[in-house]
């Protein structure tokens, strides 16, 4: 059973999708103000819900990397049929899985947010798969919300299963393999007060990448869940304006 309120959401528009990936242990929810500004601007949106998420953490435990990827391939392909062009579009762990998938599958454009290249040092992490025997979950770090009124509605899981970190590692490779066959126009958001994933992770994909047409945004007064967070109305801005200059690019060739 879905926890309430963090159901996927569709909002059917013109021909230009927006698809879009929360993050780790996250839900729907996180993107669903962007996804409601993104519709007011008239697009096609799908915000979906990844393997294992939004229920309970029991779920999430028996999911692997590529279950989570072919949560994205099946909003894909839902969207697809309705729309000419599809942008994705994911936060934290929802931007790994949407540079991944457009390294395979045909995206007109990308936006990150928070989005790690690596995960941040820790002694325990060479051992986690030992640790993972014995201890099931793990407690996560402070949180780094800006906007206390937005955290009281967050829903995630309130811990993260250790087994999902192996995933994550093994995602993160995966991710890290296919940047250069990225080569779609890419906007990279990240805020320079994150404290779960550095901003020095952007400047590592933005030199990754192969895209031709690729920016980076920084925002200052977030942490790290930046649709949610105070500079959400400027990174919806921006993301808005990013898809309209991709689109009159790709129609003018």
């Amino acid at each position: 059973m879905i926890i309430p309120t963090a159901e996927p959401f569709f909002f059917p528009g013109n021909n230009t999708g927006c698809l879009l990936v929360h993050g780790i242990t996250g839900s729907p929810k996180e993107m669903r103000w962007m996804g409601e500004y993104l519709a007011n601007e008239g697009y096609s949106i799908l915000g979906i819900r990844l393997a294992g998420h939004a229920t309970q953490p029991e779920d999430m435990m028996r999911m692997h990397w590529q279950d989570w990827l072919a949560s994205v391939e099946d909003g894909y392909y839902l969207l697809k049929n309705l729309v000419d062009h599809i942008f994705i579009i994911g936060l934290s762990m929802g931007g790994i899985l949407s540079l991944l998938f457009s390294s395979r599958f045909s995206v007109t454009g990308v936006v990150t947010m928070s989005t790690p290249y690596v995960l941040p040092p820790n002694p325990m992490l060479p051992y986690v798969k030992i640790i993972s025997l014995v201890l099931p979950k793990m407690k996560k770090g402070p949180s780094d919300r800006h906007d206390k009124e937005a955290e009281k509605s967050h829903v995630e899981y309130p811990y993260i299963p250790t087994k999902s970190i192996i995933q994550l590692q093994d995602l993160l490779f995966e991710m890290r393999t296919s940047l250069p066959k990225v080569n779609v126009p890419v906007l990279l958001i990240h805020s320079k007060q994150d404290r779960s994933v550095a901003p020095q992770n952007v400047e590592k994909i933005f030199s990754a990448v192969n895209s031709q047409d690729k920016q980076i945004l920084y925002v200052e007064n977030s942490g790290h869940d930046i649709p949610r967070e105070p500079d959400r109305d400027l990174v919806f801005r921006t993301t808005n304006e990013f898809i309209i200059r991709v689109q009159n690019s790709t129609q003018s060739v």
